[in-house]
């Protein structure tokens, strides 16, 4: 399911992306650097997470260990753009 959390000002150019946890740890996944923006996901191990974004969004992703989680990546969104009709993830 694609998901988009954007005020009602906010422009349309916006990309379609897809992350992915790589990891073995609950990841937890946040837009800040957007105003008016709120964007936060919770991403299991293995699991994919396709949302739209302007391509200047940055993607943080914070990895969980029991009780705290540590920001462990920012990730351009321009970076995680599906290019639809070649069914490939960049």
């Amino acid at each position: 399911m694609t998901q988009s959390f954007a005020s009602t000002t906010e422009c349309d150019r916006q990309i379609l992306c897809c992350y992915v946890n790589h990891t073995s740890l609950l990841q937890i996944t946040r837009i800040s650097n957007i105003p008016s923006w709120y964007f936060e996901r919770t991403v299991f191990p293995g699991q994919r997470l396709f949302f739209t974004a302007p391509p200047e969004a940055e993607l943080e992703i914070h990895t969980s260990k029991l009780v705290n989680a540590t920001l462990s990546d920012k990730i351009l969104c321009s970076r995680l753009q599906v290019h639809e009709g070649s069914g490939e993830i960049i």
